[in-house]
């Protein structure tokens, strides 16, 4: 039994060493490599918006440039969504979400104010241009007309926004709004 023992313990002794003298002989692993940013920030859908985001003072885009409100365009969830929150000059606000569907390859923005939304899609146009196309709902009337949002970048860094509400009975789009937007200025404070 004593030579079983010795000759048990003996190759327990070797097959430890051999392990550990194995072990010590590998190469060491490489890193993991980073995991893929998020997909809204690598996917080039996401940024198609991008134009709008900042902090604006908005003007009626006519030659008496009246000051109309304030809105917000930031980013949340890894740029997943654009929220706006607007102020108007006469009060009364709203609040809208945006996002791209990658799986549908359309941008679509909800829009509520206080007694109507807005929901619409759409994308970007020849000329870089976000045209939204849908319906607006006043909820006052229990109504709802089809209805249009283009937004413009222009060359100084500035965003024209165009609202059309279209009229069944002339079958013609007219103009709902049209503003200037004009970023501020972030060494100005109060505006």
């Amino acid at each position: 039994m004593t030579r079983l023992f010795k000759l048990v313990a003996s190759t327990t002794i070797l097959l430890s060493f051999a392990a550990t003298t194995m072990a010590q002989e590998e190469p060491a692993t490489t890193p993991a490599p980073p995991p893929p940013p998020p997909h809204c920030e690598s996917n080039p859908g996401f940024a198609d918006f991008d134009f709008w985001v900042g902090e604006w003072n908005v003007y009626s885009n006519d030659e008496a440039r009246q000051f109309q409100g304030k809105n917000s365009i930031t980013r949340h969830y890894s740029s997943c969504l654009l929220k706006e929150e607007w102020q108007g000059a006469q009060g009364g606000g709203g609040f809208s979400i945006n996002y791209y569907n990658p799986v549908k390859a359309e941008w679509r923005q909800v829009w509520v104010a206080n007694g109507y939304s807005i929901d619409y899609a759409g994308g970007l146009n020849d000329d870089g241009a976000m045209v939204l196309t849908g319906h607006i709902y006043n909820y006052g009337r229990a109504a709802a007309a089809p209805f249009r949002g283009i937004w413009t970048p222009q060359t100084d860094g500035s965003v024209i926004q165009h609202f059309d509400l279209y009229d069944e009975t002339s079958d013609t789009w007219n103009v709902w709004f049209e503003g200037l937007y004009v970023k501020k200025d972030p060494m100005t404070k109060g505006d």
